[in-house]
């Protein structure tokens, strides 16, 4: 559950807010000869200044394959290549890409809730198993079944924190 509630949050920093960051993009998958490859491995991320990314490939060759990638995102970034390196210039967010970004926001953190419950409902059909093989008594079954319950609960209401600092991160900028 908790590597559930990592992943939400590396997929938070994917969304961008008004700041440039290289975590909006190190994850974005470039086709490199054929095999999808995350761009952080391909190329060196930077932000010299908090509106400006800049994306620096070692091979000079992936550059058109990264400007693709970046393209096909919905992250609404516009990249500019000189043959060298890819810039992406962040625009100011309007009150329409806000609330864009916010329910994309929202999107990830279900996508987060319904992780968690299917790790709960593994975890509850294994003591459902050992019950019926006679491995745990009834009591214990129960006990299980109620401490999986707030542990479920506990790490949903960590995503409901990440997911208000995250909104809150989206109105303020």
């Amino acid at each position: 559950m908790l590597k559930g509630v990592e992943a939400v949050n590396r997929e938070f920093s994917t969304v961008r807010t008004g700041r440039a960051t290289p975590a909006l993009v190190e994850g974005i998958r470039v086709d490199y000869y054929g095999t999808p490859t995350p761009l952080k491995q391909l190329a060196t991320l930077s932000a010299p200044d908090p509106r400006l990314l800049v994306i620096q490939p070692w091979d000079q060759k992936v550059l058109p394959e990264i400007e693709k990638a970046l393209l096909k995102t919905d992250l609404g970034l516009s990249p500019f290549n000189d043959g060298k390196v890819i810039r992406i210039s962040m625009p100011p967010l309007s009150t329409e890409r806000r609330d864009e970004l916010t329910k994309v926001v929202h999107k990830q953190a279900e996508e987060g809730r319904i992780s968690l419950r299917t790790i709960r409902h593994s975890a509850k059909e294994s003591i459902e198993k050992l019950f019926k093989d006679k491995a745990i008594a009834e009591d214990d079954k129960f006990k299980g079944i109620d401490s999986l319950e707030k542990l479920t609960h506990r790490y949903q209401a960590k995503i409901d924190e990440l997911l208000a600092a995250k909104e809150a991160d989206l109105k303020v900028i």
